[in-house]
């Protein structure tokens, strides 16, 4: 049957087109795509869509924003998935550590509740965000928007406007210098001085009242505990099962 004789569709429908199989030099089909490739339909959300670890909290999955060398503070747009400029960095006050956040985790009523225990503070909620990891890295790495494997050693405690704002310290698994620091206590003062300065004042021109507080520096047991707290705030507010 020719095209001129071909009978027209139905009213209102297409044209149904098969694509013809696949076929290899000897006639046979050739097998169907893998499934994994067939699901790279759609990035995974760095926030929603990530397991933190199976080892959680002694070694976690952080989703690195900012680098060093970064001029632009860069942050997750929380509805889409990707990076978005949150604004230039100011003056030359740059992020001393990659920077980013634990995947399924977020700062809220438990990590609120545990600033308070611990500070002595009116801590009056968790900032609403995940919780935040600064990685220590021999390496130069280049850019944001990346994994990797990060083993906690400790943390600060950031209040900021009375918002609990943990910032989680971290080394990066198998790097060859900084794995030999198991707790914060291992790390010279004057990195968790940079670390500390940074945080107290990359937000804040000199003539503005600075609204942050830094009120302890805690150990990797105390890390562990805000880190399962932060996944249990997570869960409570979203109730993202764990991959199977």
């Amino acid at each position: 049957m020719n095209a001129a004789n071909a009978p027209a569709p139905a009213s209102g429908l297409g044209t149904l087109i098969i694509a013809p199989a696949l076929v290899n030099r000897t006639g046979n089909q050739f097998p169907p795509p893998p499934k994994t490739l067939m699901n790279i339909k759609h990035k995974a959300h760095p926030w929603h869509g990530i397991h933190p670890g199976d080892n959680a909290p002694d070694i976690v999955t952080a989703f690195i924003e900012i680098v060093p060398s970064d001029t632009v503070k860069y942050e997750i747009d929380k509805e889409s998935g990707y990076l978005k400029i949150d604004r230039p960095q100011k003056f030359s006050n740059m992020i001393p550590t990659l920077y980013g956040f634990i995947p399924r985790s977020y700062c809220a009523e438990r990590i609120a509740e545990f600033a308070a225990s611990r500070s002595g503070r009116d801590v009056t909620k968790g900032d609403g965000d995940p919780l935040d990891i600064c990685v220590l890295s021999e390496r130069s790495v280049t850019h944001g928007d990346i994994l990797l494997q990060a083993i906690p050693i400790g943390g600060f405690r950031l209040l900021d406007g009375g918002e609990a704002d943990d910032k989680i310290i971290a080394v990066m698994k198998g790097d060859e210098f900084y794995r030999q620091w198991r707790d914060v206590s291992d790390c010279p003062d004057s990195y968790i001085n940079r670390l500390k300065h940074y945080f107290l004042t990359y937000k804040h021109l000199p003539s503005e009242k600075n609204v942050c507080e830094i009120t302890h520096v805690y150990n990797r047991e105390e890390a562990h505990e805000v880190i399962k707290r932060a996944m249990a705030d997570y869960q409570y507010h979203f109730g993202c099962q764990d991959d199977e």
